[in-house]
């Protein structure tokens, strides 16, 4: 991971957490879902910023789950808007099935409470929420994250699937805003 700042349209990252770090953690909430044993687990990758996360943890994942994708969208910018918006859905049966949320960050919790809210519907068996990154400070909602990988700062991330104004997703490592 390089010390120097890198610039993406208007504004300046510096570097927050290595790719090895990342794959460390990764390896680490692998071995954790694995030794849960669950028979039918679907999950469920939140789209764009999740695709790198979802990737790397399913190279790990004994279980043979099923993989779908949704996205919904609740950023302009570097700001949360709060108002979730659903650009794909889930096709899924998810009735009696253990139901894996992949999120690459939890802030405020906004899209993790409506995606947990339309999936209860579903009647799963059981619902675990996956994070990468967790912003404590920011969380507003009372649902329980399963497993994070790294709890940080309300600051604003990209890199490793995240980006701001649709760049930057492709870097490996995550960066954070330089002020």
């Amino acid at each position: 991971m390089t010390d120097s700042l890198i610039q993406i349209h208007d504004r300046y990252f510096k570097p927050m957490i290595s790719h090895d770090e990342i794959i460390r953690k990764v390896e680490s909430i692998a071995l954790e879902i694995n030794n849960l044993n669950c028979k039918h687990p679907v999950f469920i990758s939140v789209l764009n910023g999740s695709f790198m996360f979802t990737s790397d943890l399913c190279k790990y994942i004994t279980l043979q789950p099923k993989i779908c994708f949704i996205k919904i969208a609740s950023y302009e910018g570097i700001e949360s808007t709060g108002a979730i918006k659903e650009l794909i859905g889930i096709t899924e049966d998810l009735k009696d099935k253990d139901v894996f949320i992949i999120e690459d960050i939890i802030d405020t919790g906004n899209t993790l409470e409506y995606l947990y809210n339309h999936i209860l519907k579903e009647k799963p068996k059981k619902i675990y929420t996956i994070s990468l990154l967790f912003k404590p400070e920011a969380y507003k909602r009372e649902i329980s994250v399963n497993f994070v990988g790294f709890k940080i700062p309300n600051n604003f991330v990209i890199g490793y699937g995240m980006d701001y104004n649709e760049l930057g997703r492709n870097l490996q490592d995550i960066y954070t805003l330089a002020h």
